[in-house]
């Protein structure tokens, strides 16, 4: 399947994700010291943040006119929606800060050179996370999916404050919602003086 337009997509013809109970055991842990390699060339260390984190995570995004990882991929729960998640966060970056996020990245298991490609081509005001050795996902046990031999994370956002995890937006439906939704949590929870 070729995937026409990576942002417009009709959630009615897409299945949700259930909560399975795979980010359940999050809230409230410490965020694991381990550097991952950013978009921007740096190296990132979660744990070592101060303030408030936002930490959005996807299976992996798509690339224009490429065909599809799998030929179902549109529907396995959970899948489709990556780079629309993305965008939308990208959208409402600068509110996202103005409402106490130090920092936003997002996270996949996909290369930091794919990563930095499609960074850079949606313009992206923050850096995304590689993974790719999935250190951080099972230091963790983040939710995964298995999918054409890959293990994918499952989409989800985490609000880390001072390297704690305070909040989990899980399972996230339909992807495009989500930084909406980061965003209304983060109104409602003001960091603590």
């Amino acid at each position: 399947m070729t995937q026409k337009n990576l942002l417009e997509v009709d959630w009615s013809q897409i299945p949700a994700p259930t909560d399975d109970g795979g980010a359940a055991h999050l809230k409230g842990l410490m965020v694991p010291a381990i550097s991952l390699l950013a978009t921007d060339d740096t190296s990132v260390n979660l744990s070592a943040l101060p303030g408030r984190t936002v930490v959005f995570a996807y299976p992996r995004t798509g690339e224009p006119g490429k065909i599809s990882l799998v030929d179902d991929w549109d529907m396995i729960p959970g899948a489709r929606g990556c780079t629309p998640q993305t965008c939308a966060f990208r959208d409402l970056f600068a509110e996202l800060k103005a409402t106490g996020a130090s920092h936003v990245f997002g996270l996949s298991t996909q290369s930091n050179a794919y990563q930095t490609e499609m960074a850079s081509r949606l313009h992206l005001p923050f850096p995304v996370l590689s993974d790719e050795k999935l250190a951080f996902t099972r230091a963790l046990n983040l939710p995964t999916m298995e999918v054409a031999g890959l293990t994918l994370i499952k989409r989800l956002a985490l609000i880390i404050d001072d390297a704690r995890i305070t909040h989990v937006f899980y399972p996230v439906f339909p992807p495009d919602r989500n930084a909406g939704d980061v965003l209304d949590w983060l109104k409602a929870n003001p960091v603590k003086a």
